[in-house]
């Protein structure tokens, strides 16, 4: 497995190994071993299956809080997401910069998404499966939300949001610094 960090410290996109013969191709989604050689977190309580049926879907931005919070290791098995993550540590030199990975049921990359991250994605085709481990059991009262679309963050979303839930379409705006007096938020 190829462990490769964002610069967005303690996120990293995963490319694992492929191995091909004749009857096809083999390779591990994860190993506990692997990600603990990198020191990241792999303490798995739950994996999670999203399936979205339309391009254009917005899910996001989601995290929860402590005690709460959580690690995530996302994969897309079907279709393509635009898979994006925003910092929103306190006291991180990066703190609401976010950058986009291309999921897709071709690439088999992972993105590992470190506790103080809120996540989302936009899906860029039909018929898209995305499957998620995450570290921490969903507590309805820890569970917190960006707008998908607020300026302050300045989000480049590939698609026109074609559906998206209410909820993820109600978040409050932040009261942060506006997206041009920061750099490096283009993924």
């Amino acid at each position: 497995m190829r462990f490769s960090e964002t610069r967005l410290k303690g996120a990293y996109v995963i490319e694992p190994e492929r191995f091909d013969d004749h009857r096809g191709s083999f390779l591990r989604a994860w190993c506990r071993r692997e990600l603990g050689k990198q020191e990241l977190n792999c303490d798995f309580v739950q994996s999670n299956i999203s399936l979205n049926p339309k391009r254009g879907t917005l899910r996001g931005m989601h995290w929860q809080v402590p005690p709460h919070a959580e690690v995530k290791l996302v994969r897309c098995v079907r279709g393509a997401v635009l898979d994006v993550i925003v910092d929103i540590r306190e006291g991180s030199p990066t703190r609401w910069q976010w950058i986009g990975v291309e999921l897709t049921g071709e690439n088999f990359r992972s993105l590992y998404i470190p506790e103080g991250f809120a996540h989302g994605f936009q899906t860029l085709t039909d018929d898209v499966e995305v499957t998620y481990q995450v570290t921490g059991y969903y507590d309805v009262q820890s569970a917190r939300g960006l707008r998908y679309d607020d300026p302050a963050i300045a989000i480049d979303w590939p698609l026109k949001v074609t559906m998206i839930s209410d909820a993820d379409a109600s978040w409050p705006l932040l009261a942060v610094p506006p997206a041009s007096e920061r750099v490096g938020n283009a993924a």
